[in-house]
């Protein structure tokens, strides 16, 4: 006698895959753009520095995006010497950055006033800002800051310190009379 047998066997499955989450990041960034004009007005020099935007910087654009409610800008630009640089840090405060020194050869007792353009695609550009040397040395670079008055010491001075950076070209030397034109701009 023949048999047949059949086992029957369903199987089923099924697999779903899912995008757990949106990653969505912002930067924030900014670069300076500095050209120095001799006496005779020939330029003598151009050159950008690529800028530390520092922690303190950052906190306070958060603080003054996410929570302010009447909130002024007043913003400052100043140059970073030459003389005893070592770094800049992201620690680095108006109070605290004992890798760098100011530059203040130029007129005035205080930084210069920024001001700004309307944002345009994820970023703001300053209008050309004007530091008038009245003596010779070596400037590496450039600050950006909400307090007016220039740092005589080596550290000290209240305000936020937004970002600070050395042009890609080194330090570049200046004399009395030369005018350095700076420009910043911010993006995210």
């Amino acid at each position: 006698m023949l048999g047949e047998h059949i086992n029957a066997e369903d199987i089923s499955g099924v697999s779903l895959a899912q995008n757990a989450g949106q990653d969505e990041g912002i930067q924030v960034a900014g670069f300076y753009s500095a050209e120095c004009v001799g006496a005779d007005g020939q330029v003598k020099w151009t050159d950008t520095i690529n800028n530390l935007v520092v922690t303190v910087g950052k906190n306070d654009l958060l603080d003054k995006y996410f929570t302010g409610t009447t909130y002024t800008a007043a913003w400052y630009m100043g140059l970073v010497d030459n003389a005893s640089f070592s770094t800049y840090a992201a620690g680095d405060t108006l109070a605290s950055h004992g890798g760098w020194l100011e530059f203040l050869l130029y007129t005035g007792p205080n930084r210069t006033t920024v001001g700004w353009n309307a944002a345009s695609s994820g970023a703001k550009d300053s209008t050309t800002t004007a530091f008038n040397v009245n003596g010779a040395g070596s400037v590496l670079g450039a600050l950006l800051c909400t307090t007016q008055t220039k740092n005589t010491a080596s550290d000290g001075g209240s305000g936020i310190l937004y970002s600070a950076g050395t042009f890609t070209g080194g330090a570049r030397t200046v004399a009395s009379g030369d005018v350095i034109n700076v420009t910043y701009t911010a993006s995210v």
